[in-house]
């Protein structure tokens, strides 16, 4: 990093300084002082099980995009453990407000995949969702729902609840003046929130390198007057443990925190993308090794709680689950046009009334 011009004679009044948090190599193997959770097999299996099942449905939903039956839709493949390990950390309780590349922490918290995919088909009705209903809606729009965040945590001071709001985003969003507010904000008032950003490399096509010129995404948080950490986002484990951490300060007053999950963008930014413009088949095949499923995959074989048949039957239920949510959702009928106006007005104005019983008197003919 180049460092700007100083005058040596003057006083350095303050320093700062970031920790990189990793446990679970690309091999499979354990480094450093993992958390006391790490050797809990049965709860690894399930966040293995639970990055699966969220590969599985991307890969569903993919399908059914390209055959016209759902819109245009974000895969999280490669970054199944940011979502999944930061998750699995929180309590029901907490609020989830997740950006729309965060599937697998809605699936982990309750929600539905046919509810899942009603929201991406255009259905409103799939932010009925179940799982806890405090949570949010996938946030479209990138950074708006980090000032959402700001805005439930300060509630969540004010009323003196021990819950914490989690809000996850991707590199991009750190570049925006939402989040540049709602941490400024956050830091002020010393906020029970955590930031989650999830650092795939690219904001759509532009790289990071020419997003930011900041060494790390972590460091922000330095400006606003909290902590951050940068944690290997492929290492589900490292992403659990800095998240739980970070809800316990957050949860004892000790204001908010700032989690940077180094990951990788394998697949397109979207169904309308196609990152082969802008990238190389190198550079993505390189990355593959890194990925998050297989590395904890390896180290439960290493450990002889895994092995070929519960992979099979793993792959095989997900399946069978994928499968099951798409055909409830194409099952579901499409809402009648008229009702765009349940919704508007506690009492409809008289405006609309002629509208609503013209297009109710279409759908009779």
């Amino acid at each position: 990093m180049n460092k700007p011009f100083m005058d040596e004679e003057l006083p350095v009044i303050a320093r700062f300084e970031l920790r990189r948090r990793a446990y679970l190599g690309p091999d499979g193997v354990l480094h450093g002082r993992p958390p006391a959770f790490a050797s809990n097999v049965d709860l690894l299996i399930s966040l293995l099980r639970a990055m699966a099942l969220t590969r599985a449905f991307d890969l569903k939903a993919v399908a059914l995009q390209r055959t016209g039956r759902l819109g245009t839709y974000p895969v999280s493949l490669g970054e199944e453990a940011v979502s999944v390990g930061a998750a699995s950390a929180m309590r029901e309780e907490d609020v989830l407000l997740p950006s729309y590349r965060n599937t697998g922490a809605q699936l982990w918290r309750g929600v539905k995949m046919e509810e899942i995919l009603l929201f991406w088909g255009g259905d409103e009705r799939g932010n009925a969702f179940s799982g806890p209903k405090q949570d949010f809606p996938l946030s479209i729009p990138v950074a708006s729902q980090t000032s959402h965040a700001a805005g439930v945590a300060y509630a969540f001071k004010l009323r003196k609840e021990p819950r914490v709001a989690v809000c996850m985003s991707g590199d991009g969003a750190t570049s925006k003046g939402d989040m540049w507010e709602a941490m400024n904000f956050a830091g002020v008032a010393k906020l029970p929130v955590v930031f989650i950003v999830g650092n795939n490399q690219w904001a759509i096509s532009v790289p990071r390198k020419l997003q930011t010129a900041s060494e790390t995404l972590a460091q922000k948080a330095i400006a606003a007057g909290f902590g951050g950490e940068q944690v290997d986002g492929n290492d589900v484990i490292a992403v659990r443990a800095a998240t739980e951490r970070a809800l316990a300060a957050a949860r004892a007053g000790e204001g908010p925190f700032l989690i940077e999950a180094l990951t990788y963008r394998l697949g397109d930014h979207t169904t309308a993308d196609d990152a082969a413009r802008y990238r190389s088949p190198e550079e993505v095949q390189a990355r593959w090794k890194e990925e998050p499923i297989a590395r904890l995959r390896a180290y439960l074989v290493g450990k002889k709680a895994w092995g070929k048949e519960d992979e099979e039957r793993l792959a095989s239920e997900c399946q069978a689950r994928v499968e099951a949510a798409a055909a409830s959702y194409l099952a579901t009928p499409p809402r009648a046009p008229s009702s765009m106006f349940d919704h508007l007005y506690a009492e409809l104005p008289h405006a609309y009334l002629g509208q609503r019983r013209e297009l109710e008197g279409a759908s009779d003919a």
